[in-house]
């Protein structure tokens, strides 16, 4: 799973039937760097990943790749590489000790 940030909606005509009332949203995943910076920048290459959790634009998503993004519609096969997993609220990382000193403010 990795993070990434919504920077806009594809839309898919014909549709493929199992996706029919999903969105498809361009991601552009957050590279390691920016996140320890958290400078809300996010660098990666971007990707086209199927959502059913209306994620809007300018939000920070988590998002699986692979074969595992299909998972939500098994047993059907269906051709996609990538599915957001769920919408980031807020994010914290470190131990309780860092996140309450001066240097993590």
């Amino acid at each position: 799973m990795r993070l990434g940030i919504v920077r806009g909606h594809v839309i898919l005509s014909p549709a493929i039937p199992e996706l029919k009332g999903k969105t498809l949203l361009i991601l552009e995943p957050i590279t390691t760097e920016n996140l320890i910076a958290g400078n809300g920048l996010a660098g990666g290459k971007s990707l086209v990943a199927v959502d059913a959790l209306g994620a809007a634009k300018g939000q920070t998503v988590a998002f699986t790749e692979g074969r595992e993004a299909a998972n939500p519609f098994w047993p059907a096969l269906v051709p996609i590489d990538a599915y957001c997993t769920l919408i980031v609220d807020r994010m914290t990382f470190g131990t309780k000790q860092q996140q309450e000193s001066e240097v993590w403010k």
